[in-house]
């Protein structure tokens, strides 16, 4: 039986950068950070309030063939990959916050039915949305 979610990989153009951005700027705390066999690094950070989900920041190589590789590799640099979806408890607030340490934005915040919602590029390209939740039902997208 599965009992949930425990890792989210992320690929990333460099990892000891990504982890500084995941840590420095968006307040993740450094998980496991290893060197494996044939040099591959498995490094993951954590959120404190949710440490039981690691997110693994990877740059793409194997087992990807190479032509999968440069894919990746090109939709990161056109900023075309998805990354995390947040929560935050106000997100305009999070968004100055944010905003003040060079962070980019595809999207301000705006009033969504299910909440307010911006978002952001972290420093490999990936879209990261930021949602502050509130309750809503099927008649609020009407």
């Amino acid at each position: 039986m599965i009992t949930n979610i425990s890792i989210a990989s992320v690929f990333v153009k460099d990892v000891d950068a990504s982890k500084k951005f995941y840590v420095d700027v968006l307040g993740f705390t450094e998980g496991t950070d290893i060197t494996l066999g044939d040099g591959y690094r498995w490094c993951t950070v954590v959120h404190p309030s949710q440490p039981e989900l690691q997110v693994h920041l990877t740059v793409p190589g194997p087992p990807h063939s190479p032509e999968m590789v440069n894919a990746i590799n090109r939709a990161l640099d056109e900023g075309g990959m998805h990354g995390l979806g947040l929560n935050v408890d106000d997100c305009r607030k999070t968004a100055d916050e944010l905003r003040d340490q060079g962070v980019q934005f595809i999207q301000e915040p705006e009033e969504r039915p299910y909440g307010v919602e911006a978002v952001i590029r972290d420093n490999s390209g990936n879209w990261m949305v930021l949602v502050e939740p509130r309750d809503y039902t099927a008649a609020d997208f009407d």
